[in-house]
């Protein structure tokens, strides 16, 4: 279902204040950075380096996460991390987070790019315009500490403000960069050993050891769109040995139940796991015949995370801003427009409705599935 406003396709992750909302009021971010850290042991790197590429990085959180369990678990391995993001805040967010990161593991090279799925792990744009118009920025950070690396990564603010101009898709609504930018980060003290691990214009990173495609498309696009401009091309871009680990929310949980209370046949997840998986293993047989992807069943797995409310409030009354809260995780992770959401905030049924669903579970919590899509060697 596509809604629009006026003449303009509606995109719901564009609405930065439920967003953050959900974020500091829900655990998905560390249910998944949980779920990926089950993969890690199945990862075999090979020289140069471990290759890791975030379908998304939103602020950072997941990315975070994860880089701290890769470093628990190849502590002297060299890191190459590219994470794809359109919105110049959570590019912002997920830089604030990397000092730590550069302090712990000094063998790290991030690489933060706008472009799209089918351009962004290879760092390339595929229009011969978009080519010729491509902004990289190589950034070797001095020092040893994490204060001052955040110091000079700060720096890049006004960068990011002009490389990170999005315009709209008349066609689909979604916010597209103006120009094809790459920023590549690392320290310094350690440029001659990542020499052969640092990402160049017009020279791609190898393939990835880890993929990482976490809510990475919109709950209502069919099966057929998810694929073709997805998960095919991130799955194109495995290692041999590679693992891409794909995460969906389900519905089958109380934040459902909030939904249909104010719209009883809203059906957001029509594409479940094995619908998915059945339409990528045909793509892939068909279009990359010389190569063997396996679809890791026994590692699919359905997983919960919750709203973070304090025990005694569900117990004894369940506060405004509690149901507010419930309300935004619930609309947010249905991926309802603002124009539905706005009738209904306006009758007023919608925090009763809220208030009776948690009240009745004890808290609200949400259902996540994943799969796990494998190029075997």
């Amino acid at each position: 279902m596509n809604t629009t406003t006026g003449a303009r396709p509606f995109r719901f992750f564009d609405n930065r204040e439920k967003y953050l909302l959900f974020v500091t009021t829900c655990s998905e971010k560390w249910a998944i950075g949980e779920r990926i850290g089950a993969e890690l042991s199945e990862l075999s790197p090979e020289p140069p380096a471990l290759r890791v590429f975030d379908a998304g990085t939103g602020d950072g959180t997941v990315m975070a996460s994860v880089l701290r369990r890769l470093h628990g678990r190849f502590p002297t391995v060299p890191f190459l991390v590219v994470g794809k993001e359109i919105s110049l805040e959570d590019v912002r967010l997920t830089l604030d987070k990397l000092p730590d990161r550069f302090s712990e593991h000094p063998q790290t090279v991030v690489a933060l790019t706008n472009m799209h799925y089918r351009e962004a792990p290879w760092l390339s744009p595929t229009g011969s315009e978009a080519r010729q118009n491509l902004n990289w920025r190589e950034v070797a950070l001095d020092g040893h500490t994490a204060h001052e690396f955040d110091r000079q990564i700060a720096d890049l603010h006004p960068v990011l403000a002009d490389w990170w101009e999005v315009r709209t898709s008349p066609r689909t609504g979604n916010p597209v960069y103006a120009e094809p930018s790459v920023i590549v980060l690392y320290r310094s003290d350690h440029r001659f050993m990542l020499d052969a691990v640092i990402p160049r214009p017009d020279e791609p990173p190898g393939g990835y050891d880890l993929v990482i495609a976490a809510q990475p498309y919109r709950a209502r696009h069919t099966a057929q769109f998810k694929v073709r401009f997805v998960l095919e091309p991130l799955a194109a871009s495995l290692a041999k040995g590679g693992r891409m680990i794909v995460i969906q929310s389900t519905g089958q949980d109380p934040g459902m139940e909030i939904i249909r209370k104010i719209w009883p046949s809203e059906e957001p997840f029509q594409t479940p796991g094995p619908v998915l998986t059945q339409e990528l293993r045909s793509r892939l047989e068909a279009n990359f015949p010389e190569r063997e992807f396996g679809i890791d069943g026994k590692s699919s797995s359905f997983f919960r995370y919750s709203l973070h409310v304090m025990p005694n409030e569900v117990a004894e009354n369940i506060g405004t801003s509690t149901r507010l809260a419930a309300w935004n995780a619930a609309v947010y992770v249905a991926q309802i427009d603002d124009e539905r959401i706005t009738h209904a905030m306006s009758e007023g049924a919608y925090l009763n409705a809220t208030a009776e669903v948690v009240a009745r579970h004890g808290g609200l919590w949400f259902v996540d599935e994943s799969f796990v899509v494998v190029r075997r060697k």
